[in-house]
């Protein structure tokens, strides 16, 4: 086997699969996105230049993460920075950018809703789209699997020898399940503690992610094993002073 297929052809034009699948994702997620901030009764007339915000500064975020902690890789050929189309998107950074931007812009737009109850109603979509986007983006990425692996389980992937663990496929799996964890908590009612969905999905994402890259990607990473490592922690650890924060409030407010 070849491995899957990294792009395909359209007469004369040729796409490239992995930013094709991150697309839908991301038509996806802001379409979820959408929805339910209109049940929350937020108001819609910002939210796509809000999204625009947010996607070109996670990609910008994310290539230059990955750049940075791969730099002998473009030091001979600064060239190469921009050819997204040969993958390189290093998660964790285009999380931090794209918080920052997304903080700043929430803040401009929505100044009369509260940034949790906000990221309540968004980090669930987000979590939906990557989910969507690790199966098909990474999944058909150049040199997209993991360890190499002679387990049944392994699969082909294009630019690497043997099969390999498909490591898009299991953190789809992962980021799909969180999604039903959060979905299950607000509709038993937890969604009503301002900041607690956002709070269990930092935790625990971060923690999966950290483990994802020391179990299943390691060194063999490009996005700089350690550096996403630590990342997780740290999400993790902002997750818990979250919950922490609105729990104490909870309380405070019960025997007020």
């Amino acid at each position: 086997m070849s491995g899957f297929p990294t792009t395909f052809h359209l007469g004369p034009l040729a796409f490239h699969t992995y930013g094709l699948g991150l697309a839908i994702a991301a038509y996806v997620a802001y379409l979820y996105a959408e929805r339910r901030l209109r049940r929350r009764a937020i108001d819609l007339r910002h939210f796509g230049a809000f999204t625009g915000v947010l996607l070109v500064a996670g990609l910008v975020g994310a290539r230059a993460a990955h750049v940075a902690t791969n730099w002998s890789l473009y030091a001979s050929n600064p060239a190469r920075i921009f050819a997204l189309w040969q993958g390189g998107l290093a998660s964790f950074g285009g999380i931090a950018v794209g918080l920052v931007a997304g903080i700043f812009a929430q803040r401009r737009w929505w100044p009369e809703v509260s940034l949790l109850r906000f990221a309540d109603a968004l980090v669930p979509a987000l979590v939906a789209g990557w989910a969507l986007g690790r199966v098909l983006g990474p999944q058909f990425m150049f040199q997209g699997g993991g360890h190499l692996t002679h387990q049944w389980f392994g699969l082909h992937y294009a630019g690497q020898v043997g099969k390999r663990v498909p490591v898009p496929l299991i953190q789809g799996a992962e980021d799909g399940t969180l999604w039903l964890l959060l979905v299950g908590l607000e509709r038993r009612g937890w969604g009503q503690l301002v900041g607690f969905v956002t709070g269990v999905a930092m935790v625990i994402w971060g923690a999966v992610r950290a483990l994802d890259e020391r179990l299943l990607l390691g060194q063999n990473s490009h996005s700089g094993s350690v550096g996403v490592q630590l990342a997780g922690v740290a999400l993790s650890v902002a997750g818990l002073v979250v919950l922490l924060t609105r729990r104490r409030a909870r309380v405070e407010t019960l025997t007020s």
